[in-house]
């Protein structure tokens, strides 16, 4: 075989190859934000189901997969049939299943930050459409025995950080660059929301802060 046909046999072949990683390179992207939706959607639900069952039951929670979860979150600016279920914990495996509450961070309806973080895209999107929120809407919690309405302070995207900006988790989260914050006064029950601000990569965090407006006994 000439030299100039073995080249034009290697170039075919690196000419599959890359056609090849591409195909690979598309499916992965197709994947990511289209079949991760699907799978978490289902996850949701069946999570939701099981943990309305306990609840009926006369239990707090349900167990699934090793994960803890003990509320359902209700948004009614993202429409009247969003319900996404809320579990223990921050980890892939939590936030692939609905939206996670960081546990060091207060429990639902106490004085302190109860501070909740969700995908804005992948895996469900439970917090997608978190830009559209404005001050005055409605978060609310629902537990077994309670239903917890808190109210925002501040819109879906009026406040952007960097990851590592952990004063949002605080139990009064204070502003270090003196910008939005809640109301400084020690001893309320606030919410914080959290969710990735750019669509493509996880460098910074949009936020959301809110106050318990009222607690009504189901």
């Amino acid at each position: 075989m000439s030299d100039k046909a073995r080249r034009r046999r290697w170039q075919s072949r690196l000419g599959w190859l890359l056609i090849v990683c591409g195909l690979g390179l598309i499916g992965y992207v197709a994947w990511q934000f289209y079949g991760t939706n699907i799978v978490s959607a289902r996850k949701h639900r069946e999570v939701t189901t099981s943990l309305q069952e306990q609840w009926k039951a006369g239990e707090d929670f349900a167990a699934v997969d090793e994960m803890k979860a003990d509320a359902l979150l209700r948004v009614p600016r993202f429409g009247k049939d969003y319900v996404v279920p809320i579990l223990q914990g921050t980890s892939d495996d939590v936030l692939a299943s609905g939206v996670g509450h960081f546990t060091e961070t207060a429990s639902v309806g106490q004085v302190g930050n109860y501070a909740l973080a969700a995908h804005r895209v992948t895996h469900g999107e439970p917090f997608r459409d978190m830009p559209d929120l404005e001050v005055g809407d409605e978060v609310q919690i629902e537990t077994r025995t309670r239903i917890y309405t808190y109210v925002l302070t501040s819109g879906g995207d009026a406040l952007v950080v960097p990851f590592t900006s952990t004063w949002v988790l605080d139990p009064l989260p204070t502003n270090p660059d003196g910008g939005i914050q809640p109301a400084q006064k020690p001893g309320q029950k606030l919410i914080t929301l959290t969710t990735c601000s750019e669509l493509f990569h996880t460098d910074n965090r949009m936020i959301a802060f809110g106050r318990l407006e009222s607690t009504e006994k189901k």
